[in-house]
């Protein structure tokens, strides 16, 4: 079953973080994986953080979101997902960034798998949404 991935779940398969061991058991689950290519974004800023922090370095954090580009078997054009992101962001009163891949859960009929409880409970809210924990 393919599954949306969330930058807060794809983000442990290339950092050192809580729960990454169940991150990297999905990862390796065999199941194909589809996100926004916003996700990019989001993982390319958390490892810009993690290097401007002096967690890891820049060599580490290139390679790590190219790791990242890999693992993914389609990713969504973000302007093909934008309205129904932006329905969804102002319906819920949400930053429309989560809403990307909300709306991506829904248009493939998709569960979206996520670390993040703020996302989880929005998502539990959205009709025809199918939402799971990492």
């Amino acid at each position: 079953m393919t599954l949306v991935i969330d930058a807060s779940v794809a983000a442990k398969w290339v950092l050192p973080e809580v729960m990454w061991e169940r991150a990297d058991a999905l990862r390796l689950s065999g199941e194909p994986f589809i996100a926004p290519d916003l996700i990019f974004a989001e993982i390319g800023n958390a490892l810009w953080k993690r290097a401007i922090q002096g967690e890891i370095t820049a060599v580490i954090a290139v390679e790590a979101l190219a790791t990242a580009t890999g693992l993914f078997s389609a990713l969504a054009p973000m302007a093909a997902l934008a309205g129904r992101a932006a329905e969804i962001a102002i319906a819920m009163k949400h930053p429309i960034y989560d809403c990307f891949y909300l709306a991506l859960a829904e248009r493939e009929r998709a569960p979206l798998v996520t670390a993040d409880k703020k996302l989880l409970a929005l998502a539990r809210a959205v009709k025809n949404i199918e939402v799971r924990a990492l």
